[in-house]
């Protein structure tokens, strides 16, 4: 009966996370997919995904769910959005916001001897892995996809700080893609937190504080209202396959 119960109260959680949040009847054109980074801060509509809506102004649908991982096999919970690329919805998104890979790195192969998981998720030029397939498949429908990386430790006591050089190792490999697909970008977070500010972080020092996500969202903003016209011309993706 403990188990049954775990089951449901998982489900339970997982469902409630897939939170879908337009604030107005305008049609929702801004999808975000991905873990805890996105997700924290939802029930008081202080996450990455409602900043967003603040700052823009506009309806933004919330798919992202804490613990979601890249590679994820387990089925029902899988398609429920642990699997990051179960999230997706089908929509009419000129932007779709993704993060993913730090419960990878941490839970699967504790941050230590992960070059191959790594490889996995995107290869050394960018062009291939798990990554840039969930960005193609967005960008062969039409979207154009924002990749957000992680928040980095102030160092004063994270708990993902020995993670830093993964971190690093991706965020090298996401701005080669950045370089390869005009409708793609990379926003890295690598320079957002001054080193022993700890109010970017919430009290875990894992997961972002409201003013992180603010900022966080500050970010992607700036890129959806800065970007180009996507030329009536287009006919697709320039993304490697």
């Amino acid at each position: 009966m403990t188990m049954i119960r775990a089951v449901f109260l998982t489900l339970a959680v997982l469902l409630g996370a897939c939170t879908e949040m337009p604030s107005n009847d305008q049609p929702a054109r801004i999808l975000t997919m991905g873990d805890s980074m996105l997700a924290w801060h939802s029930n008081s509509r202080n996450s990455v995904s409602h900043a967003i809506e603040d700052i823009l102004r506009e309806p933004v649908i919330d798919r992202s769910v804490p613990g979601a991982r890249i590679f994820y096999n387990l089925p029902v919970s899988g398609a429920l959005g642990m699997n990051i690329s179960k999230q997706y919805v089908a929509g009419e998104w000129d932007w779709v916001i993704l993060n993913g890979g730090g419960n990878d790195l941490w839970m699967g192969c504790a941050c230590a001897v992960c070059d191959r998981k790594i490889d996995r998720m995107i290869a050394k030029d960018g062009r291939s892995g798990a990554i840039p397939g969930m960005v193609a498949k967005a960008r062969a429908r039409g979207a154009r996809v924002i990749w957000v990386g992680y928040l980095r430790s102030p160092g004063v006591g994270s708990g993902v700080e020995y993670c830093k050089d993964e971190g690093d190792e991706i965020d090298a490999r996401l701005a080669r893609l950045d370089a390869a697909d005009s409708g793609f970008w990379f926003i890295s977070l690598q320079d957002l937190v001054p080193h022993g500010d700890r109010t970017f972080h919430d009290e875990d020092m894992i997961h972002p504080s409201r003013k992180g996500s603010h900022a966080i969202a500050a970010r992607i903003s700036d890129v959806i209202r800065n970007a180009p016209p996507v030329p009536e011309s287009s006919s697709g993706p320039s993304a490697p396959g």
